[in-house]
């Protein structure tokens, strides 16, 4: 089930993330799509390719990882995310749930850490969308 509102396009400096044409309440659960889970040879195979950056651990001990389907992947990262996933290994399903109200157009974001709180690094450098603050210039004085 993924909501009809959500689409797929280009973001700025991260390739393509999944927005909102509809204003959207916390606490929604815009989709949930089946994953494959890859056991643990399958993911150290995964983890040399290209797949590396689109698959999730999987499991309580996370020896195992999953490719979700629908737009699940295509979630991008944000360290302050909209939107949190959560996975169900007896059913094999990964749902992303709105954490507070998002408006028409916004993109929805995830921490790829799992926990939406943690600030933990990541295995990339991140892109903020957020402008680093203008350093004030000394000002100076006339001299008399």
């Amino acid at each position: 089930m993924i909501k009809p509102y959500l689409y797929v396009q280009k973001s700025k400096g991260k390739g393509r993330g999944v927005f909102t044409n509809e204003d959207i309440p916390a606490g929604t659960r815009i989709e949930t799509s089946p994953v494959l889970v890859l056991d643990h040879e399958d993911t150290v195979l995964a983890d040399r390719t290209f797949l590396h950056n689109y698959i999730f651990l999987w499991g309580d001990d996370e020896s195992e990882s999953c490719i979700a389907l629908g737009f699940c992947s295509i979630y991008n990262h944000d360290y302050s995310p909209n939107c949190k996933y959560e996975m169900d290994f007896e059913e094999e399903t990964m749902s992303i749930i709105t954490r507070r109200d998002v408006k028409k157009g916004e993109e929805l974001l995830i921490n790829y850490n799992g926990e939406p709180t943690s600030k933990d690094p990541l295995w990339f450098d991140i892109k903020s969308d957020t402008p680093e603050p203008k350093k004030k210039k000394k000002s100076k004085e006339k001299k008399k």
